[in-house]
């Protein structure tokens, strides 16, 4: 059955992970079916043809230079060829084209390239007279299907026992006789040496295998069994009953003169056990029911070979176990050192890298490209890279994933030393929910106050004459209503995020690939960019009262220093921003901590570092005598 055999070819070649072939096939009706049967099926598993090459066809007219051009443009092709593994598909006689193809080996000017040699049952070695003492050690290592067989009992005593000079009347005989020992008999009137006799004591089993195999093979075998189908098939005719009618009606026609398609009808339910109690019979389509073995070629110096058992392809087993083979019988070509040999278009990609396609290559050709971040790949020749969980990372070779470390900024940290205290720490509850409204509010008091304390300036020189309406307005109830309405809205904007989006303790597990930051969510980021929004707008109201009044006259240019402090507390609002937009984890919550600390140190040292100098370096300009008269 040559399905089973194609599936037999299939299954090494997925087994030893050969994805990258050749192929050499004879050019007749079985080379097309196979690559018509076989082919896609290797795409439909991976595998691809690096090449197909036709044997040259031989006929009497052929010319014998086209023929050798061909031949060596051949052995060009696959000796050239990256791929380690070749399917050599055809008949016994392609078996003599092959070696000869070989043969260039010999003559050619190219580097010798270890190939693993695959064959169907069909192929099996044969020579003609001259290949006596060609070299077949580049057979060495290859595989074979051939049918499976068994030793009959007393085959190579037949043999052995074989004497051209006692069968004088099998002209066969004699004529192999002489090829095979390189000799002639003394009445041949084909060839007349007297150098090398023929004695006719010559022993069969001291030729090299290449010469003739003393063991039954498995073409043997199949001839033998198909003997016995035959007769069988006669003994039916001739017990039929209904057939015995019609052989007496035939009158003197002999039982020799049957046409070979009146016996197909009786083949077909041929049944029997042979000599070594094997069953023979066939299936409905008439094929002979059997299995393969698959063989290993093992050659010698001395132009002999092995053929090793390593395995058999079971037609009755059930599917997962039609195909078995044993890997420690099999010897590989001298070339790979006995090692598991790789057929790949290219190497394989390695853990931490996947494989994307080369464009213009074969799907069988690819480049390897590493892991992203965060993504891994444990096994070779992976397709995709695989996500790690939530909670791991891909380490440094992008092949396992490690638990995230949890963190968080804490006291012990350089930045935690210099800190706002609600930031600092492992965040809870009850922090998550204080800390942003806590900021929010005391910065808006904070800014309220130096708004408050600016209008008032303004408002006091615009009080120039006696009995106007405007004093009432300079005083505490003027501060305390600016501080009190600008704080309430910014206490209402935090008391509605509260209410309706509170911060909530988090685990961050995106924004840094090594850690799993614990920290406040923010809850609604609306509400918090609101917050900051209000605190900004405050601020901006504050410079921009300041800004007006920096040139009234004062006695030591205060306006001016609310107004720088305000610029500064500004500039560091505004640069947060997209400061804290582009940075991760705990650096996000550094970055706000620094901008509380550098605009409270903005505030406070552009407004009061210009009064402790006066009062600490000049303090005779703080007097109420020098105030008065300025």
């Amino acid at each position: 059955n040559e399905s089973l055999q194609h599936q037999g070819i299939l299954q090494l070649l997925l087994h030893f992970r050969w994805k990258w072939i050749g192929v050499l096939s004879v050019k007749d009706e079985a080379g097309e079916r196979f690559l018509q049967d076989v082919l896609p099926k290797f795409s439909e598993h991976g595998i691809c043809l690096d090449f197909m090459e036709w044997f040259p066809s031989i006929a009497f007219y052929s010319d014998f230079m086209d023929i050798i051009d061909k031949e060596l443009e051949i052995y060009k092709v696959f000796m050239k060829s990256t791929a380690n593994v070749i399917i050599v598909y055809g008949e016994i006689q392609t078996m003599t084209i092959f070696t000869t193809i070989l043969r260039f080996s010999e003559v050619e000017d190219i580097p010798v390239s270890t190939k693993i040699w695959i064959m169907p049952a069909q192929m099996d070695f044969a020579s003609v007279s001259f290949h006596r003492l060609w070299d077949i050690s580049l057979l060495h290592g290859a595989l074979s299907l051939s049918i499976n067989s068994k030793e009959v009992f007393g085959f190579q005593e037949f043999l052995q026992s074989r004497n051209p000079t006692t069968e004088q009347n099998d002209g066969f005989m004699r004529d192999f006789w002489e090829q095979v020992f390189d000799c002639s008999f003394p009445n041949s009137i084909k060839n007349k040496r007297t150098d090398n006799i023929c004695t006719g004591e010559e022993k069969l089993e001291t030729l090299p295998t290449s010469t003739f195999e003393i063991s039954m093979s498995g073409h043997s075998y199949n001839v033998y069994n198909a003997v016995y189908a035959v007769a069988h098939a006669l003994q039916a005719v001739h017990s039929s009953t209904s057939k015995r009618r019609n052989w007496m009606a035939l009158g003197k026609q002999k039982f020799q003169d049957l046409q070979s398609w009146q016996l197909h009808s009786f083949l077909r339910h041929v049944s029997f056990n042979n000599s070594v109690g094997e069953k023979i019979s066939f299936d409905k389509n008439g094929e002979f029911i059997g299995g393969f073995d698959i063989t290993n070629w093992i050659t010698f110096p001395n132009q002999s070979f092995l053929k090793v058992k390593v395995g058999m392809i079971d037609p009755f087993a059930p599917p997962d176990e039609a195909f078995n083979i044993q890997l420690g019988p099999i010897t590989w070509p001298e070339g790979f050192n006995q090692a598991h040999p790789l057929s790949l278009c290219n190497d394989r990609c390695q853990r931490g890298y996947r494989k994307t396609k080369k464009e213009g290559k074969p799907f069988c050709c690819y480049d390897c490209l590493p892991c992203p971040e965060g993504k891994i790949s444990n096994e070779i020749d992976t397709d995709d890279c695989s996500l790690c969980p939530e909670d791991q990372y891909s380490n440094h070779n992008k092949d396992s994933c490690i638990p995230k470390v949890i963190t968080f900024l804490s006291y012990e940290e350089p930045l935690g030393t210099i800190c706002a205290l609600l930031f600092i720490g492992r965040p809870n509850q009850i922090v998550c929910l204080l800390r942003q409204p806590a900021f929010s509010n005391i910065f808006s008091v904070a800014v309220s106050c130096l708004l408050a304390k600016t209008i008032v300036v303004v408002l006091a020189f615009m009080d120039t004459k006696p009995g106007s309406k405007m004093r009432r307005w300079v005083g505490k109830r003027m501060v305390s209503s600016i501080v009190l309405s600008c704080s309430l809205v910014q206490a209402t904007i935090c008391a509605s995020w509260l209410m309706t989006f509170p911060p909530y303790p988090d685990l961050e597990k995106y924004s840094v690939s090594q850690e799993i930051v614990l920290e406040c969510n923010e809850g609604s980021v609306t509400m918090f960019y609101c917050a900051l929004g209000s605190m900004g707008f405050l601020a901006i109201v504050s410079f921009s009262a300041a800004f007006l009044a920096r040139k009234l006259p004062d006695s030591f240019n205060e306006a001016k220093f609310i107004t720088f402090s305000m610029f500064v507390f500004c500039s560091v609002w505004l640069s947060f921003v997209p400061s804290y937009l582009s940075t991760k984890g705990k650096y996000m919550v550094a970055v706000e901590i620094f901008s509380i600390l550098s605009s409270s140190a903005g505030l406070l040292g552009c407004i009061f570092a210009p009064k402790c100098f006066i009062i600490l370096f000049r303090p005779e300009l703080n007097s109420k005598h020098l105030l008065m008269r300025k």
